[in-house]
């Protein structure tokens, strides 16, 4: 093999003869650098083709991990959200329960006070079967939650206003007690009967006709329980002048009732009485 070498400074031109083993290192060299080169190429792209499926591999599992935890959470709010709505049904079923008792309270009251004053809701849809929070599938509709929230409000809204009625009932019964515990009526001894009436008689140790200015009651024996006719304030309780020991029970309006002769008291001046309270026991003082 000749090699032929051409100066282009001077134009001279030299050949070289190649033998033995010098031409088979060249020929060696010329044909081993494109194999080399392309083998080359070839293993840098595999190893390129490597990385991206080792990449892409863990991109995978990677979004096969957030799926999960997305799927969990929307388990966990899912979860969340039934036990919500599951407290808010309670507590509706325990308004409605409330407002029903009311209800009848209300109309119990109102008739011991002989007013119709009282609106009951029984034919209101509340008191009937409960709300209707499913579709048919049996699975919450999207507004359950709105729909349990605005009816919890407006039952306590109607127990509010129930409760109003009822403290404007109480008012009416505590204005007619205190009217019929102040009306004088009645005898202040039980089982007993009239031994000297009022007005004129003849005076009981003197023997004189004279004016009584009470009536005289007695049960034959002493001890028997003397209670007040009308409600009132106790002005008087002890010993006074012709009437022994007495009560005095002022009733208002003008009226006053007195409980004279009394063998022993059981209230004081200042006291507050109702029809039938206990003030002392029938004596002979």
């Amino acid at each position: 093999m000749k090699l032929l070498l051409i100066d282009q400074r001077h134009g001279q031109s030299r050949s070289l003869e190649l033998k033995g083993w010098l031409r088979a290192l060249l020929s060696l060299c010329l044909l081993g650098t494109p194999v080399g080169l392309g083998y080359f190429g070839y293993q840098l792209a595999a190893g390129q083709n490597d990385d991206s499926l080792v990449f892409n591999q863990q991109s995978a599992e990677n979004w096969q991990k957030e799926l999960a935890l997305q799927a969990l959470q929307l388990e966990q709010l899912r979860s969340a959200s039934e036990q919500e709505l599951d407290a808010l049904t309670l507590k509706l079923a325990k308004l409605q329960a409330r407002l029903s008792r009311l209800d009848a309270l209300g109309e119990r009251v109102a008739g011991l006070a002989n007013i119709d004053s009282f609106d009951a809701v029984a034919t209101s849809s509340y008191l009937v079967g409960g709300l209707e929070i499913g579709n048919a599938s049996g699975t919450p509709d999207e507004f359950a939650g709105s729909n349990l929230l605005a009816s919890i409000s407006e039952l306590e809204e109607l127990i509010n206003e129930r409760q109003q009625q009822l403290g404007n009932i109480e008012g009416l019964l505590i204005d007619q007690r205190a009217i019929e515990d102040g009306f004088v009526a009645g005898r202040p001894i039980e089982n007993a009967w009239i031994a000297s009436p009022f007005g004129r008689r003849p005076d009981p140790i003197t023997g004189k006709s004279s004016f009584h200015s009470g009536i005289d009651l007695t049960t034959g024996k002493a001890g028997a329980q003397i209670s007040s006719v009308a409600g009132g304030v106790v002005t008087w309780a002890g010993p006074r002048s012709g009437y022994g020991l007495m009560v005095e029970v002022n009733h208002g309006n003008g009226f006053t009732t007195r409980y004279a002769h009394s063998q022993e008291l059981f209230v004081e001046v200042g006291d507050v009485v109702s029809r039938d309270d206990k003030l002392a026991l029938v004596g002979s003082t």
